[in-house]
């Protein structure tokens, strides 16, 4: 059954964790923002069985394999959409992870049936998160990407007309941006 993302906020709740940003976005991205900074603390989903799990609920990626297989998993995957978001040119770690599952088609009444073929259950919810770029990357090219800010760590899926969002979050990344500009040009460099 899939869970919230209010139910995987529960449980960073209760382990006295700062709430996710950007938990809106697509899988990829999604994956990709499992890791986020709040101040100068580190925080990583896949750390813990318990709130991979819970990740991986609110996604409906079921796997019914061993979580320490799975987050072994993801972490590679993660790696590799990083890779492939910072290069689009370097996809060679995402197709390994590509290689591992493939996309049956067939029709219905309703029309044509895709369903995702991993061998390995392991790999189900990271090969998940790989097609998820690819598909974005071919939609949406130049549109996964990570925050201008150097020290954030999050990605997101640009969907504003122009398609220049530079910023996670404008109130926090953009907004410490455009002090960081007044303070240089008002007062010199810091």
């Amino acid at each position: 059954m899939q869970q919230s993302e209010t139910a995987l906020t529960a449980q960073l709740e209760a382990r006295g964790w700062p709430g996710r940003p950007l938990t809106e976005e697509p899988l990829a991205a999604d994956v990709l923002n499992t890791r986020w900074l709040a101040g100068m603390d580190e925080y990583d989903l896949l750390e813990e069985d318990a709130l991979t799990l819970a990740w991986l609920d609110k996604h409906g990626l079921d796997t019914g394999a061993a979580v320490a297989d799975v987050r072994r998993h993801l972490r590679e995957a993660r790696s590799a959409l990083a890779a492939a978001v910072a290069d689009p040119s370097d996809t060679a770690a995402l197709n390994r992870i590509l290689d591992h599952g493939r996309i049956r088609l067939s029709l219905d009444a309703e029309g044509t049936v895709e369903t995702p073929e991993v061998a390995d259950p392991a790999r189900y919810a990271a090969w998940m998160c790989a097609r998820d770029l690819a598909r974005a990357m071919t939609e949406a090219p130049g549109r996964v990407r990570k925050c201008a800010n150097p020290p954030c760590v999050l990605h997101f899926v640009d969907t504003s007309r122009k398609g220049e969002r530079r910023w996670c979050s404008m109130a926090l990344c953009g907004n410490r941006a455009k002090a960081q500009r007044h303070r240089t040009r008002h007062h010199g460099a810091t």
